[in-house]
């Protein structure tokens, strides 16, 4: 399925002529230095490749990116040599590990020249012959001395890839030379079985390309299939490993090269990171507008802290799309209406989520469906997290990347490393919840409660804040939303729900009012109630509260509103029952999530209140 959709883009990418797609049988390299030689063969100069970007303030010098024979999978003491296209140990027989092992280049050297000179035999232009004449008369040993090698001996040594120029054009321009490799390249399966995707009998890959870009795998790239252990072959097919589950090497080809432009910095779609999570998305249409939509939709976060500075080689973002990313940085809401014009609700849209896996890549969720349905759910999460919010100017859209930054505490040393791994552990598994509509993780439930348990309201952090409860209304609700009955309906809301009777709801809309009169009676303490006492009374009120209530006796007496305070605790009092034990001897986890909420809910009634009193004084005095 993942390998047929990616196939099918990369037909989709094939007709766009704003895209430099790969054919089958090549696939894009970072070049740094070509080798120019004369129609003799001799080696004339070294033309440096490199091609300057922006990187945020700075420009960088990076080598071009080009369509090269596709790479081979090197593996083992003896790697297999490239077509044309190589470093130095393969090209020139030159390394920085020549100084401890005088044969390791001298053996590319030999093995490249032998790979080079079997294909560009068939071949018959006076291009072709050049490069056989090079690779003839070359020798490592004196290779150093050369003036053009001399001066370019440093960056020839960082183990960029080098081609061939004759006379200033490149080999890989040469028909003729496209040819022999092409017909090399469907040639090099001895084996013809039926395609799994495309369902032709041609020939089977037995390699499938390197993915590359991929956080935390191999920069050279890690391998989406792959069979090299006994263990994971069946029917006993063992002669060639790509046997196990016959892709030809065409659609092998294609797929990698749509899954490497999804994940390279040629797609204006930039992918999204969470964690050890990469996660690429597409359309099965050539409209970008789609895939634009998506990643406003699920990540504003992406799109304003990933400013897309690579102006050279990105295309600017047509003007909805610039609107839209003005709306998400002056946190306004998104118009829906206007990021989605034009755009069919029913085209098939796709999402896939890879990991590292050692030399491989492991998929971490793979979603298809309309993408009217990926906007339905995208929406839904949003509306799930609506909350009342601590100050107005806090954003409606939490995104992904906001939300599992609250599951870390703001005290730990390496605050970002933690951040980064609690991202590898939660990061796939609510992306996919967000995007397949179901409940989120219990495990970024209970991530939520404990940080409230353990961290501490100072240096501008809250142990209840708003992005942690409406993570955690969020979850109740989607929890109890396919069960059909969720018996805590009537507190999941936007606001205070005054005649809400359950004893968990109350019981936090009383301790906020217990906390509001402490402070009222004796200003900011070192440690409040709520640092003492909330982690015991959100978990076993009965232990608790009777101390509280005595306690706050005390405060009355003191605050200039200390009737108002009592006459609130005697009214959320009236909602228990006395009769059947007002404070339970201990909340469920559901319940101390309601336990918070009911907390939150009465703090911002209280702030309101207050910032609509300061209001009218404010209009009174005008």
């Amino acid at each position: 399925m993942i390998l047929e959709a990616l196939y099918r883009y990369y037909q989709i990418l094939q007709k766009d002529p704003d895209v430099d797609i790969a054919l089958p049988g090549y696939s894009a390299a970072n070049v740094s230095f070509a080798l120019n030689l004369s129609r003799n063969g001799d080696l004339l100069d070294i033309l440096p490749l490199f091609e300057k970007v922006q990187r945020g303030k700075r420009v960088v010098e990076v080598p071009r990116r080009m369509i090269v024979p596709e790479q081979v999978k090197r593996a083992g003491k003896n790697p297999s040599p490239n077509f044309l296209c190589d470093n130095s140990a393969f090209v020139l027989g030159i390394s920085t590990n020549d100084d401890n092992d005088p044969e390791f280049s001298k053996n590319r050297f030999e093995a490249f020249k032998q790979h080079n000179l079997s294909i560009l035999s068939q071949a018959g232009s006076p291009e072709s012959k050049a490069v056989i004449s090079f690779l003839k008369n070359h020798d490592p040993n004196t290779a150093r001395s050369h003036p053009a090698i001399s001066r370019n001996i440093e960056g020839l040594l960082k183990g960029g890839n080098l081609i061939f120029f004759v006379s200033q054009r490149s080999i890989l321009d040469i028909p003729d030379v496209c040819r022999v490799w092409e017909e090399y390249r469907l040639g090099s399966s001895s084996l013809e079985m039926q395609c799994l995707v495309s369902g032709i009998t041609e020939a089977v890959a037995r390699l499938h390309p390197n993915i590359q870009g991929v956080r935390f795998a191999q920069s050279s790239g890690a391998s989406l299939v792959s069979f090299n252990e006994r263990a994971y072959e069946s029917y006993n097919r063992t002669k060639e490993q790509g046997i196990n589950s016959p892709v030809s090497q065409r659609v092998a080809s294609g797929y990698g090269v749509a899954l490497n432009y999804l994940l390279s910095d040629q797609n204006p779609n930039r992918k999204i990171i969470l964690g050890d999570t990469t996660i690429v998305y597409w359309a099965e249409s050539e409209n970008k507008a789609y895939a634009n939509a998506f990643a406003a939709l699920l990540d504003p976060a992406v799109v304003e802290e990933q400013p897309d500075t690579d102006q050279k080689n990105r295309k600017a973002a047509d003007e909805k799309l610039g609107k839209t990313i003005e709306k998400v940085t002056r946190i306004q809401p998104l118009d829906l209406h206007m990021l989605t014009k034009d755009l069919d609700f029913e085209t098939r849209f796709y999402v896939l989520g890879l990991a590292p896996n050692a030399a491989r890549l492991a998929v971490r969720f793979f979603l298809t469906d309309s993408f009217g349905k990926f906007v339905e759910r995208i929406m839904l999460h949003y509306e799930d997290l609506k909350i009342i919010k601590e100050f107005p100017d806090q954003s409606d859209y939490l995104s992904i990347s906001k939300i599992l930054r609250e599951c870390v505490s703001p005290k730990v040393t390496r605050r970002e490393e933690e951040i980064q791994k609690t991202w590898s552990l939660l990061g796939g598994a609510v992306t996919r919840a967000v995007l397949s509509g179901a409940p989120y993780p219990e495990a970024l439930y209970t991530a939520m409660i404990n940080r409230i348990r353990v961290d501490a309201d100072q240096n501008g952090n809250k142990k209840i804040n708003y992005t942690r409860a409406a993570v955690i209304k969020a979850h109740l609700i989607r929890k109890y939303r396919r069960q059909g009955q969720n018996p805590y309906q009537e507190v999941l809301q936007m606001s205070l729900n005054p005649q809400y009777s359950h004893p968990a709801y109350v019981l936090g809309r009383l301790f906020a009012v217990l906390e509001k009169a402490q402070r009222e009676a004796i200003g900011e303490v070192n440690a409040s109630i709520k640092d003492r006492y909330f982690a015991s009374a959100c978990a076993t009120p009965a232990s608790v509260f009777p101390v509280l209530l005595r306690l706050s006796q005390h405060y009355f007496s003191k605050a200039e509103y200390g009737k108002a305070n009592d006459n609130r605790i005697q009214d959320l009092l009236n909602l228990l029952d006395v009769e059947k034990n007002p404070f339970p001897a201990r909340l469920t986890l559901d319940e101390q999530g309601i336990f918070v909420l009911g907390y939150y809910h009465q703090r911002a009634d209280f702030f309101n209140k207050k910032q609509m009193s300061e209001e009218a004084l404010s209009n009174q005095n005008n």
